[in-house]
């Protein structure tokens, strides 16, 4: 956004008075947070955290989905994924705060159980407390 839009939209709003920081939106349900435990195995040594839509995408997978699809996917499996594949994107990204993952995986929805390529948006950045975090996330929602 350049000055000229930031200047008319706060001259329109006023200034941004707070917004929302991780663990609020990890309590609103928009940040999924990933076991601590579970990123340190995968070579990630920052906490984790997937966007809601990052995470129907790629990580939850249901009973339901299950009988349906017949594919022999659990969220465990599709979690672990998503890291290790991140995690060899940021070794790859030598230092870089912003990194585009691809992987594939099964899409819940559809008959298929064929896996499709699917891109998402791994970041590096303050926490709360200034701490470095990592939010993966749907490349639209940067």
């Amino acid at each position: 956004m350049g000055d000229t839009e930031r200047t008319t939209w706060q001259s329109l709003f006023g200034e941004v008075i707070d917004t929302p920081g991780r663990a609020d939106m990890i309590e609103l349900g928009a940040l999924v947070p990933v076991p601590d435990k579970t990123a340190r195995e995968a070579g990630i040594g920052v906490p984790v955290g997937l966007t809601r839509a990052a995470w129907e995408d790629c990580v939850a997978w249901t009973e339901a989905d299950d009988a349906r699809k017949h594919a022999l996917q659990d969220e465990d499996g599709r979690l672990w994924d998503v890291l290790c594949m991140t995690r060899a994107v940021i070794v790859r990204s030598r230092g870089e705060s912003r990194a585009m993952v691809r992987l594939h995986r099964v899409p819940r929805e559809g008959p298929g159980v064929r896996a499709r390529l699917v891109t998402l948006l791994a970041v590096i950045g303050p926490g709360d407390e200034g701490e470095p975090v990592m939010t993966v996330m749907q490349p639209d929602e940067a």
